[in-house]
């Protein structure tokens, strides 16, 4: 190529650069802005919207125990850094939008002369409106309509501008505007269904629920994406199940399922659920539901939903009351792959609800830890059911130690006859279980409950320390490898030996093993039965207090008063313990109100008036509204006590909660007298007694709000206080003056208290003031506090011991703040080192 050509075509370039300026409105300039702005530039930005749009559909979970959105959109409540953004897909069809905007915009004389910048503008609104910048995406779409307004896209703009005031929650804005949109004429079939669609979401934003039927049903008809028919139209039965139209809602569910593979299988699988929770069971026509469920399971298609489709059919046999098949299906839609993440809660919960009310309780509190390790823990539902669960605890303990003591004290009833006949029985069941079974392992033995309980097994017991397991182990090894000699390579050893002798030898050998087992000796279960009359009160007590506990916890946690009633009646029949009794009797009474049982109310009335009228619970009867004004009521007696907590009164505040905690035994304030039970005596006896009276209140009642404060404690704080070392920096600042007392001398305590507090009166110390602080049960101190250093403690002390107004002989004791604290705490004044004078 010569020089010439070289020069010739640079030329050209030139011109065609200067051509296509965007300051000149020429014929070729227009067009070649416009072609590149929507086969370059916009393409591109809209490919990365629609990918954006595309992975946010995958990420979001629809609920399909709600009404479901509009729009498939997860709203992300956390703050973006500005010039940040959520998604990159967005943030290329941003870029690619200003881009076109900025280098082929010919806003010439103040019109636009590519016709293509509307398009671009229209695509930056959508980019921000999805990365959920609402604002600016308003700023892009109000641009539109106003430079814009004989654009072909005019009524998109205005249809997204309400979309982003409805998610700025100006939703009455967006329906009166959308109103205007739809009263317009020549509109376009897809222009009416996505101004329908908003406004059915803004009236449901706004709960009117009834006036989103039309307008969604509208979008439904007129959309042409038959993915958005399939959501309009299952969303629109939602709303006619939730208005109690259930022909309506049947009509539109039917609609989805005529789309069939038109639209997504999620739809329409959710639609034959929806048709059959509407379904009216009655007589003659429960097959036909059945049936269509059956067709649903069978389906290969729907595989992928047949969690959705197993929960229901437990659903179907749950509304006949057979509940032991509804639980295997609740059962089999756990063990498919989820495809509803809410569902999987919901199975649980439900198998939870069914062991709760068979009242195996041990069953339906992993249910229910199941249910709270699928749910969301912002749900209000997780809240109830969380209570639930930790009430669960005390029911599982006080369940098992009544039916433990109950059985232990019936045995204990028996005549020795009656034991060996009963225990005889238990071994030759057990017996014969253990010869059906070659593989049986030997477990320890334990008392069984009065219903044959089996014992449980233990790992803790070493193999070779029971003949009977060495001997169990033997007959395992002759079952599988034969009589093999002592040799190496038994395992592949051939040997010959007669089969007859062999099973004959191991069938004695099997005899011999259960021979000499200790668990078919009845003897080995007698012998555990507990004789001493301290251990049977013991067992009585508490077993006493479980069904009292039970009756309480059934009545105020689950309301359920039936089985209420009968552990409190079990504690009117059963126990002889007058501070169980009272208040069993009152717990009852309301019981039978509640429940409508009149007469048994009113039997239960005369008896507590005319045994206890001196009672608070007679009083609460006749005059309910003395609850709340009983002097004697736990509430006030707690206030009491902590006053004389904070007064230092703490061997009064021990007696007293000692003395309440019988009295109100199983009264909700007794975990919290239980703790400041606690904190008094850590106060009174440091910190070893605090971490052991602390641990009661944990291990007794580990379901309260006390038990679980005080596990905290021990967990956090006591390891803390334990690490805590004297300070013995000299740059100390805040110290205390001690004066020692022991207890008996109070008198002489309380006369140098007025005279310390008659000194600081006249010499003007405002800053200093004097307490009186307990020690331990032989001795207290008088506490002068407010001494910035160790100089004034000293200086003040000296003051007070040769001012002749005063003449304070008792010696004194400087002390930091800081170590003055340590030393209340560990109880460790004598370890404490004093300064070198």
């Amino acid at each position: 190529m010569n020089t010439i050509t070289k020069l010739i075509l640079l030329l050209l370039l030139v011109g065609s650069i200067a051509g296509c300026s965007r300051k000149n409105n020429t014929f070729v300039n227009r067009n070649w802005h416009a072609v590149t702005t929507e086969y370059n530039t916009l393409y591109n930005g809209n490919l990365g919207l629609e990918q954006g749009k595309e992975e946010l559909n995958q990420n979001y979970a629809d609920n399909y125990w709600d009404i479901l959105p509009i729009e498939r959109m997860q709203i992300d409540e956390n703050i973006v850094l500005p010039d940040s953004i959520r998604n990159q897909n967005f943030g290329y069809a941003e870029e690619k939008a200003v881009k076109a905007i900025q280098r082929h915009s010919m806003l010439i004389e103040g019109k636009e002369r590519n016709p293509q910048i509307d398009e671009a503008y229209l695509l930056l609104g959508k980019a921000r409106y999805f990365d959920q910048r609402f604002i600016p995406a308003l700023e892009a779409f109000n641009y539109i309509l106003r430079r814009y307004p004989a654009s072909n896209n005019i009524i998109h703009a205005r249809v997204w501008r309400e979309k982003t005031h409805m998610r700025l929650e100006n939703n009455r804005l967006a329906v009166n505007n959308l109103k205007k949109v739809l009263d317009l004429e020549h509109l376009e079939e897809q222009d009416i269904a996505d101004a329908s669609a908003t406004m059915a979401q803004a009236y449901i934003n706004l709960r009117h629920l009834d006036s989103a039927v039309v307008p969604l049903r509208n979008a439904a008809e007129f959309t042409g994406n038959n993915e958005e028919k399939g959501r309009y139209f299952y969303i629109l039965g939602q709303l006619h199940n939730r208005l109690g139209e259930i022909s309506e809602a049947n009509a539109a569910f039917d609609k989805v399922i005529d789309l069939n593979r038109r639209s997504p299988r999620i739809y329409m699988i959710n639609a034959y659920v929806q048709k059959a929770r509407n379904f009216e069971m009655g007589e003659g026509n429960n097959y036909k539901l059945r049936e269509m469920l059956r067709v649903l399971e069978e389906d290969r298609e729907n595989r992928p939903f047949l969690d959705k489709i197993y929960f229901q059919i437990g659903e179907y046999y749950n509304r006949l009351d057979s509940i032991n098949i509804a639980e295997d299906y609740y059962k089999k839609s756990l063990r498919e792959p989820a495809s509803d993440i809410y569902l999987r809660s919901i199975n649980y919960e439900i198998l939870a609800n069914i062991n709760f009310d068979r009242t195996d309780y041990l069953a339906a509190s992993k249910y229910f830890d199941s249910t709270l390790a699928e749910m969301d823990p912002q749900l209000r539902e997780f809240r109830t059911i969380k209570k639930k669960r930790d009430n669960l605890e005390d029911v599982i303990r006080y369940e098992d130690i009544a039916y433990k003591n109950d059985s232990i004290l019936q045995l204990s009833q028996m005549m020795p006859a009656e034991q060996l006949d009963y225990f005889k029985n238990y071994t030759t069941d057990l017996r014969a279980k253990l010869e059906a079974d070659n593989d049986a392992v030997a477990i320890p033995v334990n008392l069984p409950a009065i219903e044959s309980r089996q014992p449980p097994t233990s790992a803790r017991t070493f193999y070779f320390y029971s003949e009977a397991r060495v001997q169990q182990g033997r007959q395992e090894f002759l079952n599988q490898w034969g009589d093999r000699p002592l040799a190496d390579n038994w395992r592949w050893a051939e040997v010959s030996f007669e089969r007859e002798d062999a099973v004959a030898q191991e069938t004695g050998l099997s005899q011999q093993v259960l021979d000499n087992d200790p668990r078919l000796d009845p003897y080995t279960y007698i012998d555990q039965i507990p004789t001493d009359l301290a251990a049977l009160d013991t067992l009585t007590r508490d077993r006493d207090f479980a069904y009292y506990q039970l009756g309480i916890i059934y009545k105020e946690n689950f309301k359920e008063y039936k089985m209420a009633q009968a552990r409190l009646e079990a504690v009117l029949e059963i126990s002889s313990d007058e501070r169980l009794i009272l208040p069993s009797m009152y717990n009852l009474y309301q019981i039978y109100q509640t429940t409508d049982q009149g007469f048994k109310a009113n039997d239960m009335k005369q008896e507590i008036l005319e045994n206890y009228p001196d009672s608070r619970y007679a009083a609460y009867i006749l005059n309910p509204e003395s609850i709340r004004e009983d002097e004697n009521s736990p509430e006030t007696i707690y206030a009491e006590l902590y006053r004389d907590f904070e007064a230092q009164n703490f061997n009064e505040v021990i007696a007293e909660t000692n003395r309440y905690i019988s009295e109100f035994a199983g009264d909700p304030i007794v975990p919290k007298l239980e703790l400041l039970k606690a904190q008094t005596s850590g106060r009174l006896l440091g910190l070893e007694a605090y971490k052991n009276a602390l641990n009661h209140v944990a291990l007794t009642y580990p379901q309260t709000q006390e038990g679980k404060k005080a596990q905290e404690i021990l967990n956090k704080t006591i390891p803390q206080l334990r690490g805590l070392k004297f300070n013995t920096d000299s740059l100390q600042e805040n110290y205390k003056l001690l004066y020692r007392f022991d207890v008996s001398e109070q008198q002489a305590a309380s006369a140098l208290k007025e005279k310390i507090e008659t000194a600081i009166a006249e010499i003007n110390y405002k800053h200093l003031s004097v307490s009186v602080d307990v020690y331990d049960p032989d001795e207290v101190f008088i506490v002068v506090h407010g001494l910035q250093d160790i100089n004034r403690a000293k200086g003040f002390a000296e003051l007070l011991k040769i001012n002749e107004d005063y003449l304070v002989e008792k010696e004194s004791m400087p002390i930091s703040t800081e170590n003055y604290r340590i030393v209340q705490i560990q109880k460790n004044l004598d370890d404490f080192p004093r300064p070198v004078e």
